[in-house]
């Protein structure tokens, strides 16, 4: 089964994503996390500090990637 960390990490690896991209795309759904937070979700789990990939964060990536490929939301009129 796969977990959020896991459909983080392949998304990451299929857009050729930096942690920099990542950082801006969570930034574009008002999430904010650092480079550290982002290296933890990316570790083992058996890691010390491993950070597991709760359901909010990967919404907000997924959401951000949508702005960040597509553009901002245009206005209907």
């Amino acid at each position: 089964m796969l977990t959020n960390n896991d459909i983080l990490k392949k998304i990451r690896v299929a857009l050729e994503l930096k942690d920099e991209d990542i950082i801006k795309i969570l930034k574009l759904s008002e999430f904010d996390m650092t480079k550290s937070e982002l290296n933890a979700l990316f570790r083992k789990p058996d890691h010390p500090n491993y950070k597991e990939c709760g359901d909010q964060l990967l919404r907000n990536f997924l959401n951000g990637l949508i702005t960040y490929k597509r553009g901002p939301k245009s206005e209907k009129k």
